[in-house]
């Protein structure tokens, strides 16, 4: 029997789980739960005969070094900031590991140590990134194959609401961590346009955006996410002119977020005296200049932030709660604490609504042979969740990663080091599997003139 320990059962775990276990039998598998919270194990497995919950505290060395030994595979759910020290503990112990979050600069340095141990870290093995990064290279192999250069590669993910549940002014509903959402673009962006690299700080990065057609949903909307120069080496584009990774809202959301940008909202490192007895009024006040003139706080606001006082935008903010005289409460002392607890309570999904994935590849490439002539490609992915069942973002994390614990366990994928999912060997199986889970993916090429 294959043992695989499963850290965390959050979100991001619950459909990965629940697929463990609903193939445990036929592969021979027992799943084990481990988590800080016994009870949200216990939950996830369910009574199921194949699996196993456990309480489990990753900070206790001796505790995670028993764990670890006891389990042919371990599954990393947890949060990044635990990916190294786990990886580190997995080569230690010669065990395999997975996981769905970044691989981060450290990892590759365990790559030789990793094929010492005749293992393999896979990383990198959820939805952005993980699908994402197997679908761009599964065009890039297309077109190396056909004799041709990449010269533009764009790649723009989003977890939004379906068309049919869009609820509220912003467009938006809350189906993962709020503090994400709030944290989102902190550290700025970076990516490869014309032959240049460009910058975008952080309070730039919701006002560099721009339209995208996503065939059967419309014109969305794109903002720079993250670094996007690792690409180049990844997937060996090098000699791409442009190359850039985005984020997909629907039309609209930019705008607003970059007020509560410009106000200076999200920040974790702030803590606000009482902030619990004041007004969501009395919070937003807080972020005005001295020198903002004018008694009212509406006219103030808008005047800060340079938009119609009337407009959409203070509409927007206004629904948020942003200038309710409602008291905050026990809800944290920062800033983003206290926007983290709004986003929850005013963007919360309803038992009716459902959520929405996309991940939108779009790539242009360049052919000598023949004429010279040049092709666009466009693969789409669009995945609806379930209502009051599986979000589209939790199968769509947690799918890739059950595919390839299986295709581990099983010997179909025999690399050893430390890899994310940008070699054949990992990719092509994973996207046959997830076609035969059905998930649905669109391509379309055109000869560009």
């Amino acid at each position: 029997m294959k043992k695989i320990l499963v850290l965390g059962a959050g979100l991001s775990a619950k459909y990965l789980i629940h697929y463990l276990l609903k193939h445990a039998v036929e592969n021979d598998w027992l799943v084990m739960v481990a988590e800080v919270n016994l009870a949200l194990a216990k939950a996830a497995v369910k009574g199921n005969s194949r699996g196993t919950a456990i309480q489990f505290d990753i900070n206790d060395e001796l505790s995670r070094a028993e764990q670890i030994k006891n389990a042919d595979i371990v599954v990393n759910m947890l949060p990044p900031k635990f990916q190294y020290l786990l990886a580190l503990d997995c080569v230690h112990h010669g065990r395999y590991m997975i996981s769905a979050s970044y691989q981060g600069n450290s990892i590759p340095d365990l790559h030789k140590d990793a094929r010492r141990k005749g293992i393999l870290i896979l990383t990198e093995m959820g939805l952005d990134p993980g699908i994402d990064l197997m679908l761009g290279m599964s065009i890039i192999e297309k077109v190396r194959l056909k004799g041709g250069k990449i010269k533009s590669f764009k790649s723009y993910g989003g977890a939004i609401p379906s068309p049919d549940s869009l609820s509220n002014p912003l467009k938006y509903l809350v189906t993962w961590n709020p503090r994400n959402v709030v944290m989102s673009g902190e550290n700025g962006a970076q990516y490869f346009e014309k032959g240049k690299i460009k910058l975008v700080p952080y309070h730039n990065v919701f006002q560099d955006s721009w339209m995208v057609k996503v065939d059967g949903i419309g014109d969305m909307e794109v903002y720079p996410n993250r670094e996007t120069l690792a690409y180049r080496s990844n997937f060996e584009i090098k000699h791409a002119e442009t190359i850039i990774r985005g984020t997909i809202r629907y039309p609209g959301w930019c705008e607003t977020w970059q007020q509560i940008v410009k106000l200076g909202i999200p920040n974790e490192h702030l803590h606000i005296p009482d902030v619990h007895k004041m007004t969501y009024r009395d919070f937003t006040e807080l972020f005005l200049p001295r020198d903002v003139t004018g008694s009212d706080f509406e006219a103030r606001l808008a005047n800060f932030l340079n938009i119609n006082p009337t407009g959409s935008i203070m509409g927007n903010l206004k629904w948020l709660g942003l200038f309710s005289e409602k008291v905050i409460g026990n809800v944290g002392k920062t800033p983003t604490a206290v926007m983290v607890d709004l986003l929850h309570k005013k963007l919360k999904m309803g038992k009716n609504d459902r959520d929405m994935v996309i991940l939108h590849t779009e790539a242009e490439a360049f052919y000598k042979n023949g004429k010279n002539k040049r092709e666009k490609t466009i693969l789409t992915l669009i995945e609806e969740g379930e209502k009051d069942g599986f979000t589209a973002i939790t199968k769509t994390v947690g799918l890739p990663v059950a595919i390839g614990i299986k295709l581990i366990l099983s010997g179909k994928i025999s690399l050893t080091g430390c890899y994310i999912p940008t070699v054949p060997e990992i990719y092509k199986p994973v996207l046959k599997e997830l076609k035969k889970e059905g998930l649905k993916f669109k391509e379309k090429t055109t000869v560009l003139k």
